[in-house]
């Protein structure tokens, strides 16, 4: 069965160990039956939709992604880059703020030659972190980024000060010349926004040479970011650069002339991979806190600018706090959709106790249907298509949902990829890898204008793909619904005909670690058992149920070994699965 060979395939290759090598050389609402109801309605321009359009805006990026690499090849040339060292001699002072917690613990341990980024644990053994290579991409991109600065804000032990800013000059001598992997734009503009969130740290107690080295360096990348941030092939890059760019002009010493022309060009690119909810296009909760992070961290410097762009960027960041808040579970993970993975749990709460109040209630936001109704939270993805170019985490996840109740995730999705099994990305996008309904294991297109329905008062979203009417002559309608409280959810997977129908339709249910199941002589009904004692269960007519190995995947805690739950029948037209799941009192 599809799922079978997705544990295998998966969970089967899971490296136990981390390879540690030396480097050898150089490093609009409507009534309905007088019920308020909402659909979706792409907010892009209506050539952009259907398949010609995307097509065409497909070609187009990738015309415009071609050449902005051709000009970034240029300007980052060694008689380009004799420029931004050229003109990086301006000193910078002060301290942006930084709202992510710190652990005490963490700097011991990295003192002791023990690394724990990205929850991947490297011992380097009194080695340079710097100076070893690790196929966990995750972990490489935070010591890079050196968001671990954050750890040492609060030390006055001068010791561990000065191990900070070794390592941090041990980078410049191994990297602070241009490098193509650790000078991306993205991460040289994280890495210029967590140096100036603890420049003080960085330059207290330093040689003149070496603050001298520290702030020739965080120049020449600002001066790179201002280059390469307007010539960058990935639409998300352009915002990391203008973010870090207003930062520097703003702790910049001397005349701030052009703060203000910083604030515009922030706004204008963030309004510009946003919709009207304030989520990014790309549909991506994990890239929505990644930018959050920085733009907490400049809201106050655009807020020194008594302008309408910084009024309406801080309005923006808002819209970006709700729209995270209205992805997330009610067990505190976001929906694990489009790339989106565990995200450290501290820094989002961190970083939302930064946002406007949160606003609980079903909804339609981003191409997804969320219902809110007691303890319960239900996220389902309609299959909406990120734009070309934003598209890059993009899964096969139409019509698939994620269910929490309390404290706990029910069933979901098995999350993104591990980034140290990199063979495996394919694998995990698969729609198979997705709490939602499969033709013959295959995946059910996107679309760039979904329809459907929700029905807030009632608690209910009506999906509909066309996407298999072509490949096995039916439509695919999703509908539903939490009741009682949300102690209760109820569905149905009905298939219209469109042709002449075949094949296979599975239901998956991907369900939450810790889950045990129960099933007494293939009895009609399955009692799950939840780790915090729930008995919910589980009812069905219309297939046949069987069940699977799964996984659950997370870049923080790793793979945890799951079930799921498949439904099965025929292909035929108005055939319908129903199913429930229901809280046992």
């Amino acid at each position: 069965m599809g799922g079978n060979r997705f544990f295998t395939e998966s969970f089967g290759t899971v490296q136990t160990k981390v390879p540690i090598r030396r480097l050898s050389g150089e490093g609009g609402p409507a009534k309905v039956c007088g019920v308020e109801k909402q659909a979706i309605r792409n907010a892009r321009p209506s050539w952009t939709r259907g398949k010609a359009g995307a097509m065409l805006n497909r070609i187009s990026h990738g015309v415009r992604r071609t050449g902005s690499r051709l000009a970034d090849g240029l300007i980052t040339l060694p008689i380009a880059r004799w420029t931004w060292r050229s003109l990086a001699d301006d000193a910078f002072a002060g301290e942006l703020a930084d709202f992510r917690p710190a652990d005490r613990d963490a700097v011991r341990d990295m003192m002791s030659g023990r690394y724990l980024l990205a929850s991947k644990l490297v011992e380097t053994g009194g080695t340079s972190p710097f100076a070893v290579e690790i196929e966990h991409l995750d972990w490489w991109h935070n010591l890079h980024s050196f968001s671990w600065l954050r750890h040492f804000r609060d030390v006055t032990d001068m010791g561990e000060r000065r191990f900070a800013r070794t390592l941090v000059l041990d980078w410049i001598g191994r990297d602070g010349k241009w490098r193509k992997d650790s000078w991306t734009v993205q991460l040289t503009a994280q890495r210029v926004l967590n140096w100036l969130r603890h420049l003080p740290l960085l330059l207290e107690g330093a040689t003149p040479e070496q603050a001298k080295t520290i702030q020739r360096v965080i120049g020449t990348q600002v001066q790179s970011l201002k280059l390469r941030g307007l010539l960058a092939s990935e639409p998300a890059d352009s915002l990391f650069a203008a973010i870090a760019v207003l930062a520097a002009e703003y702790f910049e010493q001397g005349e701030k002339s052009d703060l203000p022309g910083k604030v515009e060009q922030l706004n204008r690119l963030l309004a510009n991979q946003l919709d009207e909810n304030g989520l990014h296009l790309s549909r991506n909760s994990k890239l929505q806190l990644q930018l959050l992070v920085e733009l907490v961290s400049v809201r106050r410097v655009a807020g020194s600018i008594k302008s309408e762009a910084a009024n309406e960027l801080g309005a923006q960041i808002d819209r970006m706090h709700e729209s995270l808040d209205a992805l997330t579970l009610s067990s505190g993970e976001p929906a694990f959709f489009n790339g989106t993975g565990h995200l450290p749990h501290d820094v989002l709460i961190a970083i939302q106790s930064n946002g406007p109040n949160r606003k609980r209630r079903s909804s339609l936001l981003g191409g997804y249907g969320i219902l809110r109704n007691g303890d319960a939270v239900v996220i389902a993805d309609t299959g909406l298509l990120p734009p070309a170019g934003l598209d890059g985490e993009r899964h096969a996840s139409a019509l698939a949902i994620e269910f929490s109740h309390g404290s706990e995730l029910i069933f979901g999705s098995c999350g993104p990829a591990p980034s140290d099994l990199p063979a495996s990305k394919a694998l995990f996008r698969q729609g198979i890898a997705h709490s939602g309904p499969t033709i013959n294991d295959e995946d059910l297109p996107g679309t760039g204008n979904p329809q459907v329905q929700l029905d807030a008062g009632d608690h209910l979203i009506s999906m509909t793909s066309a996407g298999y009417g072509k490949r096995f002559g039916v439509e695919l309608e999703r509908r539903v619904t939490l009741l009682s409280g949300g102690t209760t959810l109820v569905g149905q997977d009905r298939m219209m005909g469109k042709g002449t129908p075949s094949g296979v339709l599975a239901a998956r249910f991907h369900l939450a670690p810790g889950v045990l199941v129960r099933r007494n002589n293939n009895e009609d009904m399955v009692r799950l058992v939840l780790p915090n004692g729930q008995v919910w269960s589980f009812l069905w007519e219309g297939a046949e149920c069987h069940e699977e190995e799964s996984v659950r995947q997370s870049a923080y805690l790793g793979f945890h070994k799951t079930r799921q739950l498949v439904l099965e029948t025929e292909v035929a037209a108005d055939r319908e699965i129903a199913w429930i799941f229901t809280l046992e009192q």
